[in-house]
């Protein structure tokens, strides 16, 4: 039970990064703010903790982070003012392929053109009209669906995006270029044959080139704790080790926002909303799970390519059809012998998240949602079938299948980072099909998770439009 007696203007219940972004964009405003936390640390997916051996830092959910870097939302804050500090990998993503060498992307597109052989023009036709227009089209990109600032471009953006990603794998002509393809456009986390899978892989080659993938020096919970601080020196107010089960639990406000997903959403206020809307939110769907690895390593991943020992992120998969079969395996409830796996290793260019010369590794691959299989062997596989040798350096792991991830943060349902599949039916109509997707069918409640446009990832701007909504209604 809350301790504040006194009325506010919001209560945002979830202190994700969509929660404190949506704290942050009202505090701004000037409004009386509470954020309520269920655990005794603020974060949601973004936090650290040592989960292997003493002086090892993991990241426990997020890692890699183009969109905090890339997002309007955080480029219109000055959080290295509270402590927060981005580290940038020599490469962003580097791809291995079974013959020793690598694919991969660098901060400027021209290099990676040219890595790409007879595939350059097809990638600069692609992904350079983005990446020259990303600050005028991201604040479009990144919002609930509207009559954008830049039409031409958006559709220009559309042309393509709103394709399969198994489609947009056609107009390549090189192996090479289709798996760096196919790494990119797994983040979907969907079959690469639904339409609009194509979007994620676009949006993700561009951020690196335009901002790169970077790493948060201290694990990703500095991204939470610098949030905090600016939220705090705006005057707002943080409640943690409150878990939230019923509107009767918060102190009075004209409006509460909620950085959850539909399922815990029901729960929490299900005799505010109307059958319809309820409805609704039941027929939501989840997507895929992930069964994650933490590694403390007495040295270095001995990757064969040298691109990929200079790469924050590592795409493990080999071929654009062995990571394609990987995924659809996935999404009909299979768990595939050689999975797509997703590798992050932070230490190599942040030395405080290990002791000297030891290093940490950041892994998961994609399983049906709600599977409990243990994935630890397969995952191995695939990274010592790129790196030999690779499984002598564990010192110690730590793993986490989709039922202790959800346990965890649970937003993660069945294992769902993405808070819902992000396919065509639920690109925009997340949690419902509204005129407003933030807005309940309750007056003063709404939603602001990766639930809601424009969906998963460390950006901030569900949050952000689900504030400025609230913000429309009440105190404009």
């Amino acid at each position: 039970m809350s301790t504040y007696t006194k009325e506010f203007d919001a209560v945002v219940v979830g202190s994700g990064p969509n929660g404190l972004a949506a704290a942050i964009t009202l505090q701004r405003k000037g409004l009386s703010v509470l954020v309520v936390e269920g655990r005794h640390t603020i974060g949601g997916g973004m936090r650290t903790a040592e989960l292997t051996l003493p002086g090892f830092r993991h990241d426990v959910c997020s890692a890699i982070h183009p969109m905090a870097i890339s997002s309007p939302f955080f480029s219109s804050l000055s959080l290295q003012e509270h402590g927060l500090e981005f580290i940038h990998p020599t490469l962003p993503v580097a791809h291995p392929l079974e013959n020793g060498e690598a694919v991969y992307l660098s901060r400027q597109l021209e290099e990676t053109a040219q890595t790409l052989g007879e595939d350059e023009k097809t990638y600069r036709k692609l992904i350079q009209p983005l990446t020259a227009r990303w600050q005028d089209l991201a604040p479009d990109l990144l919002a609930p669906l509207h009559f954008p600032k830049h039409p031409l471009w958006m559709a220009a953006f559309g042309f393509y995006a709103l394709r399969s990603a198994s489609t947009i794998a056609q107009l390549f002509s090189t192996e090479k270029a289709k798996a760096l393809w196919a790494g990119l456009s797994a983040h979907a986390i969907q079959p690469f044959t639904n339409k609009a899978s194509a979007a994620i892989g676009l949006v993700l080659a561009a951020t690196a080139h335009v901002q790169g993938w970077p790493i948060p020096k201290g694990g990703a919970q500095s991204i939470a704790n610098a949030m905090a601080s600016y939220f705090l020196s705006l005057g707002g107010k943080i409640e943690t080790g409150t878990w939230i089960r019923s509107l009767s639990e918060l102190p009075g406000s004209t409006a509460v926002l909620l950085d959850v997903t539909p399922k815990q959403l029901l729960e929490i206020v299900a005799a505010e909303l109307s059958p319809f809307y309820k409805q609704q939110l039941k027929n939501y769907r989840q997507g895929m799970g992930v069964f994650k690895i933490d590694w403390a390593l007495e040295s270095a991943i001995p990757f064969k390519s040298a691109h990929c020992r200079q790469a924050g992120t590592v795409h493990l998969g080999n071929s654009y059809q062995e990571i394609a079969q990987s995924e659809w395996e996935t999404s009909q409830g299979k768990h595939p012998e050689k999975p797509f796996v997703l590798l992050a290793q932070q230490s190599l260019f942040d030395h405080t998240r290990a002791p000297q010369g030891k290093h940490t590794v950041w892994a998961y691959c994609h399983v049906p949602n709600g599977s409990t299989v243990d994935m630890t062997e397969a995952i191995e596989k695939q990274v010592e079938r790129f790196a030999p040798g690779f499984r002598a350096l564990i010192l110690a792991r730590h793993t986490m299948n989709t039922r202790q991830l959800e346990n965890y943060n649970p937003n993660y349902i069945g294992g769902d980072i993405n808070g819902g599949i992000a396919d065509l039916g639920q690109l925009y109509a997340r949690p419902a099909l509204r005129w407003s997707p933030y807005k309940t069918s309750a007056k003063g409640i709404y939603i602001c998770s990766s639930s809601t446009p424009p969906g998963g990832g460390v950006h901030g701007m569900c949050g952000y439009h689900a504030a400025q909504q609230v913000i429309k209604e009440f105190f404009s």
